[in-house]
């Protein structure tokens, strides 16, 4: 344990915390963006993809999602079966609430042919509007699945891919090279 746990009362209520863990057959999942005091009471610690496969395989009862909405989101659509917990019940990403549903099927309407393509870290009301949901890892695997012809409504950010992957120099190879439209 780091230096901010080491107070009597944080002692406590680190002891409080592992017991009730124990009880309820708790798993404590915590994103990177976390206070050290918290990753250090975590089962895993990892980004949202490492602890969306962690709670998707884990076999604890409840699932404790130290991180933000979308993410305790996602561990719920992978373990339906499971009590999932999200601390801070107001903790939004920035990035997720940038694409509301409203505004994402109101462009759906306006682009019935697109193929919808929403990153990770949307809502769950967004990923279930959209025919792909990709990580930065597999963003150009899937933009390459999607045929050529095919226009492309996208809900993330480009910047999250590389000038190589976007092929800016050599626009006829890359698989963003074709009509993509954004929010």
């Amino acid at each position: 344990m780091n230096n901010t746990t080491s107070s009597p009362s944080s002692k406590n209520l680190v002891k409080e915390i592992l017991s009730w863990k124990k009880k309820r057959e708790a798993v404590i999942l915590a994103h990177v963006y976390q206070p050290g005091e918290i990753q250090d009471i975590a089962d895993f610690t990892g980004d949202s993809l490492f602890l969306s496969q962690q709670a998707a395989k884990t076999k604890a009862k409840v699932i404790v999602f130290c991180g933000v909405q979308f993410m305790a989101e996602t561990a719920s659509i992978l373990s339906p079966e499971k009590i999932v917990l999200l601390p801070e019940i107001k903790a939004g990403c920035p990035l997720a609430d940038m694409a509301p549903a409203e505004k994402v099927k109101n462009k759906i309407k306006e682009l019935p042919e697109a193929v919808v393509v929403s990153y990770v870290n949307s809502s769950a009301t967004v990923k279930s509007l959209s025919d792909y949901c990709c990580t930065s890892a597999n963003a150009v695997q899937i933009a390459r699945s999607i045929p050529a012809e095919k226009e492309i409504f996208i809900l993330f950010s480009l910047i999250t891919l590389s000038d190589r992957d976007l092929s800016i120099s050599a626009p006829v190879a890359s698989p963003w090279a074709r009509k993509i439209r954004g929010l």
